[in-house]
């Protein structure tokens, strides 16, 4: 009804503008028909229509009934398209709600759908992703069973080696050992009868001849070498201990017997040391590296 009064506002007010002027003028008229007293003239022939004022009343009764029926028919149909445009705004708002519940419904089963779909694929990749690392742990089991299967066949191969390794050795050593056992009886064997023999051989060489000679050599090349003291009688006799080396070279003298004093003494020390190297025995078998030797210089 508002837009209706906005939209036709200039006709409206004009119409009741001029009713409401048609109306003023009739009832002015009346009025001053009413109120004015002509001056006395002379009646003049007037052709002329006398109007009743119960007609002019009806008149203007029309008049406003019409004006007012207008105004009513104006306001109906000012009423009317308002009230169609109301419900055409209110099925347009109805419709457009109606729109909005139902793309809002859509999108939200639209969501519903897409957010089940996520979720759905989010459980379908977390179901993969679970099933490969499933798979991969096993495969890594697998793998790592194998790789201990190796390792303990090549640990138990090894120590297989290693038994056969040790048990040919032990059994090298054991004939090593008694190689060298057999070897040494032999050594010792050997040894001894050597050693017998050189006994045997010693004890013929000192015991004949040769040791004489030898012991008359090694005194007269300490006698040659032997300066009198002064103090030597005659009659003089004396026990030297002697150390050599092979070879001869004299490395301790000392006097343990003796009927002279100490200058005889140190002068057969000294005899002995200027002795060296002794001669060297007749037979090696009488060569010993601790003498006795008695010492009894020449008169």
């Amino acid at each position: 009804m508002q837009a209706f009064l906005r939209e036709h506002s200039l006709p409206v007010t004009v119409s009741v503008l001029l009713h409401g002027l048609l109306a003023g003028g009739l009832l002015l008229m009346t009025y001053l028909s009413s109120q004015q007293h002509l001056p006395s003239l002379q009646p003049l022939p007037i052709d002329a229509v006398v109007v009743d004022s119960k007609v002019l009343h009806a008149a203007q009764r029309a008049i406003a009934e019409r004006a007012e029926q207008e105004q009513a028919q104006v306001r109906a149909a000012a009423e009317a398209k308002a009230a169609a445009e109301a419900d055409a705004v209110a099925r347009a708002a109805e419709a457009k709600a109606d729109g909005e519940a139902k793309a809002a419904a859509k999108r939200t089963e639209d969501e519903v759908r897409a957010q089940t779909a996520v979720e759905t694929q989010h459980r379908v990749e977390a179901s993969n992703a679970a099933a490969a690392a499933q798979a991969a742990l096993e495969a890594r089991r697998a793998a790592e069973a194998h790789k201990a299967l190796e390792a303990r066949q090549a640990a138990e191969a090894r120590q297989s080696d290693e038994a056969k390794q040790a048990a040919e050795a032990a059994k090298q050593a054991a004939d090593a050992k008694h190689a060298a056992d057999e070897r040494a009886k032999r050594d010792r064997e050997a040894e001894l009868r050597r050693q017998l023999a050189d006994e045997e051989h010693v004890r013929a060489v000192q015991s004949g001849p040769l040791r004489d000679r030898y012991i008359l050599l090694l005194q007269n090349k300490i006698q040659r070498a032997w300066i009198k003291p002064p103090s030597a009688t005659a009659g003089l006799s004396c026990l030297v201990e002697v150390t050599q080396v092979p070879g001869g070279a004299v490395t301790g003298a000392r006097v343990t017997q003796c009927n002279g004093d100490a200058a005889v003494r140190q002068s057969i020390e000294n005899a002995v040391y200027r002795a060296s190297p002794l001669p060297d025995p007749p037979d090696p078998a009488l060569f010993d590296r601790n003498l006795v030797l008695r010492f009894v210089p020449n008169e």
